[in-house]
């Protein structure tokens, strides 16, 4: 998905931008702190996601959202938590509460997929690596496809490691670190020496404790706490 950010403050728009390029699968294709210079360029551009603040010069953020006459999906970020009523009206994706980690802005982003999926029947376009979204499993005799996107997480069993999907599980031959090149650049992240996790299906992290959105908790190993902290929790 291509997506343009509109915020006046240096810092916020820092983190956007470094929060995009580590998530992978955005295109950032301008940054505005003027929003009549935004509107200008969304008048003449095709964009599938606006990260939009809510105070800004000249114009805020919600008249924007109300003045286009085609709106992209729109996350709005802001310290202001009052304007969440208002905005969830103007049928926007997300409302991001600043400071927020990169974990709550991976699950928002999370939701303009599910949105475009249910729009568009397609999937959206990991853009940074459009070679592999799917990989075949071996099952006996049979190859059975798997989707990235639909791994909740992966754990090593010796030289085998378990797929685990929301329904249902495989076990392929492939070790740990196969799926770990396979994956690399996505959603996906080692927490402990026999588990890799899809970051857009964590719920919340309690202490060394992963809760995924099914309820299974996974552990985050003492090696890999530090990494994943500093990526998700900051």
């Amino acid at each position: 998905m291509n997506c343009i950010i509109i915020e006046d403050q240096p810092p916020a728009q820092r983190i956007l931008k470094k929060y995009i390029e580590d998530m992978g699968t955005l295109e950032l294709m301008g940054t505005f702190s003027d929003p009549i210079l935004a509107m200008e360029f969304l008048n003449n551009n095709g964009i599938d996601l606006i990260f939009l603040d809510i105070h800004l010069p000249r114009l805020t953020g919600l008249d924007l959202l109300k003045s286009l006459s085609k709106k992209p999906a729109i996350i709005l970020t802001t310290a202001y938590s009052e304007y969440a009523l208002e905005s969830y009206e103007l049928d926007v994706v997300d409302y991001l509460l600043k400071p927020f980690s990169f974990l709550r802005f991976v699950k928002a982003v999370g939701k303009v997929s599910v949105s475009v999926d249910s729009k568009t029947n397609e999937k959206p376009i990991i853009k940074s690596n459009p070679a592999k979204k799917e990989h075949f499993v071996k099952l006996g005799y049979d190859h059975v496809r798997i989707a990235f996107e639909d791994i909740m997480y992966i754990r090593a069993d010796g030289d085998y490691c378990e797929i685990i999907l929301m329904d249902k599980k495989y076990l392929s031959s492939e070790p740990m670190r196969k799926w770990m090149e396979l994956l690399d650049g996505l959603h996906f992240i080692r927490i402990h020496k026999s588990y890799m996790v899809n970051i857009t299906r964590i719920e919340k992290v309690s202490g060394n404790l992963i809760t995924l959105v099914n309820g299974e908790q996974l552990p985050i190993g003492r090696a890999f706490k530090e990494d994943f902290s500093e990526r998700f929790l900051k």
